[in-house]
């Protein structure tokens, strides 16, 4: 019997599917298959076998959603602190951290064993650098300690083409170290968007994120210069074999936008810019990926 002061607390399996669902980051997840598959398609000029990519995909999808709940389980304490996190499945206790941890290592396990198995060994070894990275490297030493968290660990998130070039050709060469590359110089500036809207939450949970403890105009400076050295990059990738005209004319339209916005940001300032850059940068990705594997299908 309830007396109109409490309010019942009710859950279905559906609102508890959800829930798990979130764990994984699905958003995230999303984008990182995206630049696995393209990392696929890239390496070999077309696409590999539809076997070999169903299996990569899913074992990429299993461990990238995996070291996500092990991210959310290590983070649940900061979550808690914010107001963009608190109303996460684990800080808002609707699942408990035993069960957030043990979804992350079954998935973890079950991600690398599909790869191992039914791809090859070198791209479970890669996944499994890119779990250790994310949940160990990231999450647990630098984002606590350091306004470089995100430079330094933006390597995690740019580990899946590397994933996908190996489950392709069963080995790396350079041109899927320049992929690598890629997603690493892009993660600051997409990230630093992020951070700057949500600055007042970071300084609330004690994370030294970069506009916490530089400040706003340090932040948009470096947004700036790291976006025209992503520019940079993506520009000399024909360089190394990775795209040709049709590559390059895409790279350089969504550059001069990619800079645009961050040039924007850095004189006007602002959440509604930020958000911008962070919304912009993020189709910015896809379209690089997007633009270098549709190259390569003509090309090869």
């Amino acid at each position: 019997m309830t007396t109109g002061l409490t309010k019942p607390q009710t859950s279905t399996w559906s609102t508890r599917l959800v829930d798990y669902l979130s764990l994984t980051k699905p958003a995230i997840v999303a984008l990182l298959l995206l630049t696995t598959l393209c990392g696929m398609v890239i390496a070999i000029g077309g696409l590999p076998p539809l076997a070999t990519v169903g299996l990569t995909l899913l074992g990429g999808g299993l461990t990238a959603g995996g070291a996500g709940a092990l991210n959310q389980y290590i983070d649940r304490g900061i979550d808690r602190r914010m107001v963009r996190t608190m109303r996460r499945a684990l800080p808002d206790q609707r699942i408990r951290p035993v069960e957030g941890l043990l979804l992350g290592l079954a998935m973890c396990v079950a991600g690398l064993a599909v790869l191992a198995i039914g791809v090859n060994l070198l791209s479970a070894i890669l996944s499994l650098a890119g779990i250790i990275y994310y949940a160990v490297l990231y999450t647990v030493l630098l984002k606590p300690s350091t306004p470089q968290n995100i430079v330094v660990g933006g390597g995690a998130g740019a580990i899946p083409p590397l994933v996908g070039w190996a489950a392709a050709t069963g080995s790396l060469s350079l041109p899927a170290l320049f992929l690598f590359a890629v997603i690493f110089f892009w993660t600051p500036p997409h990230f630093w968007a992020l951070a700057l809207l949500k600055r007042s939450d970071y300084a609330r949970a004690g994370i030294p994120m970069l506009p916490v403890v530089s400040g706003e105009v340090e932040t948009h400076r470096q947004i700036l210069l790291y976006s025209l050295q992503l520019v940079a990059l993506t520009a000399l990738l024909p360089l190394v074999g990775l795209g040709g005209g049709l590559y390059l004319t895409a790279a350089l339209l969504l550059g001069i936008g990619l800079v645009r916005h961050a040039r924007i940001l850095q004189r006007r300032g602002g959440n509604r810019f930020a958000w911008r850059m962070y919304r912009y940068s993020s189709l910015y990705l896809a379209g690089i990926f997007l633009a270098l594997a549709a190259d390569a299908v003509l090309i090869g």
